[in-house]
Order: C-alpha cells, then sequence, then structure tokens
C-alpha cells in the first residue's frame, strides 16, 4: 500500500510537470519553431497555418490524457476505481487517441503522396502504428476494467 501510495503521488508530480512543459511547447515553442521554419523555408509558408493548428491540436490530445490519468489517480487513490465512474476518462483517453490518430493517419496519406524521400512517410507510419497500438491497448483496458466493475458490483450485491 504505501508503494502504491508514492507511485500516485510521484505520477502525479510528472504529470503536473508534463502538463506545464506540453503548455509552453503548445503556446510558444511549437507555434515560434514553425513559424521559423516558414520564414527559413519560404516554399513551406503555406503550410504555416496547418502546421501549427495540428501541432497545437496533437499537444492538446496529450493534455486530455493527462487530465484523464489525474482522474483515475484520485478515483484509485479513493479505491473507487473499479465504478462507472472511472470508465467516463478511460473514454476520454480512448477519444483522445482515436483522434490524434486520424489526424496522423490523415498527415501520413498527405506526405505519402507528396514526399521525394520515403523518410517521412514511414515515420509517420511508424507513430500512426505505435498510436494504434496504444488506442487499442486503451480499448483493452477499459474492456477489463469494464468486467471488473461489474465482477465488484456483483460481489457487492451478495455480501
Amino acid at each position: 500500500m504505501l508503494t502504491e501510495r508514492r507511485a500516485v503521488t510521484a505520477l502525479r508530480v510528472f504529470l503536473v510537470v508534463l502538463f506545464g512543459v506540453l503548455v509552453v511547447f503548445q503556446t510558444l515553442s511549437l507555434p515560434g519553431a514553425i513559424a521559423y521554419n516558414t520564414q527559413q523555408n519560404p516554399h513551406d509558408a503555406p503550410l504555416r497555418w496547418p502546421l501549427t493548428a495540428i501541432a497545437v491540436f496533437l499537444v492538446l490530445c496529450v493534455q486530455v490524457v493527462l487530465v484523464a490519468t489525474w482522474q483515475l489517480l484520485t478515483l484509485v487513490k479513493k479505491d473507487r476505481i473499479f465504478t462507472t465512474a472511472s470508465l467516463k476518462w478511460v473514454d476520454a483517453i480512448v477519444w483522445a487517441i482515436g483522434a490524434a490518430w486520424l489526424v496522423f493517419v490523415g498527415m501520413l496519406i498527405f506526405v505519402g503522396f507528396n514526399a521525394d524521400d520515403p523518410g517521412m512517410p514511414m515515420l509517420l507510419f511508424l507513430v500512426t502504428v505505435g498510436i494504434t497500438v496504444l488506442g487499442l491497448l486503451m480499448v483493452v483496458m477499459r474492456a477489463l476494467l469494464r468486467q471488473a466493475t461489474m465482477l465488484r458490483t456483483d460481489l457487492e450485491a451478495v455480501i
């Protein structure tokens, strides 16, 4: 129990740090880097705002996952993780991963048809496959959580 409490506390600290870093990236670093890149390569100028929107949206998807994880940790701490309240937070994670997956598939298709070099399409394919695995893993974890919740509810009804 003590180890679980420490792990939850440490995870919360790192979630806050990661969220803060993502806000900086979302508001300053990514838009600034994309603006600089398009100034250095004027032929990429039409991509500045679409790339900025995509980057900000992808960071937002990660932030949704972080907030949902925080809420799930709260339920773990209160020993309420095996309740229906936890399912909505897992759903939020699944939807955020699904939204990011759609964006990466769109980028993969766009870059795949316009690339001269196979490097970027291969990198996007790798990331898309990784996000696919993560999303499917979360769907399986959600099913396990639902089963455990039903078992706990049935057990409490018997007792």
